[in-house]
């Protein structure tokens, strides 16, 4: 994938699949440190760890509508030739988490591209379900929490057009704040 951003929609699309009522997205970002960690979580259904091995080969998919699974074997693909690592834990009935690490000044590293859309995409897309996103860099970090939103807004829908634009807004303004644009 051009960008780590649809991988995280991928991985979040799964959870969806999964039946996960929440999904916690974390983006880690270290210049001093040199890396960028990608993890995303879920209470969904959960794996066994033979289910665990099929969904990191490119081969297997429990999509009918094609042959094979590429998301997450590109993914760990993505992570794994910068020098990072990849892993995948999950307990039925539990949930799943998965994790990228990657070396940021590694030639092969990817871009994060735009992480903000994917998640206000995920949001307006699954707006029964909530979303934790978790974003930090060198320079600070910021949340947001759908379960929150919805205390707030007493039950208007977070795909509510207003509500939407509201997120963006949002996101953007604490992304400038953590890459050091805006105080």
């Amino acid at each position: 994938m051009r960008e780590l951003s649809l991988n995280v929609m991928d991985v979040a699309q799964n959870s969806v699949r999964a039946e996960a009522s929440l999904v916690t997205i974390d983006v880690s970002e270290s210049d001093k440190n040199d890396n960028l960690t990608i993890s995303i979580s879920d209470n969904g259904c959960g794996m066994t760890e033979e289910q665990v091995q099929q969904v990191i080969d490119p081969f297997f998919t429990t999509r009918t509508t094609r042959k094979v699974g590429l998301g997450v074997p590109l993914f760990k693909l993505s992570a794994e030739q910068t020098g990072g690592s990849f892993s995948i834990e999950s307990k039925v009935g539990k949930g799943t988490v998965t994790t990228a690490s990657y070396v940021k000044s590694h030639v092969d590293m990817t871009p994060l591209g735009d992480i903000n859309s994917t998640i206000e995409i995920l949001i307006r897309c699954n707006p029964d379900i909530d979303f934790v996103f978790n974003h930090s860099t060198d320079n600070g970090s910021f949340t947001l929490d759908t379960r929150e939103l919805r205390q707030v807004l007493e039950g208007v829908s977070l795909d509510t057009p207003d509500v939407l634009e509201w997120i963006n807004a949002f996101l953007e303004e604490q992304t400038q704040i953590i890459y050091g644009g805006a105080n």
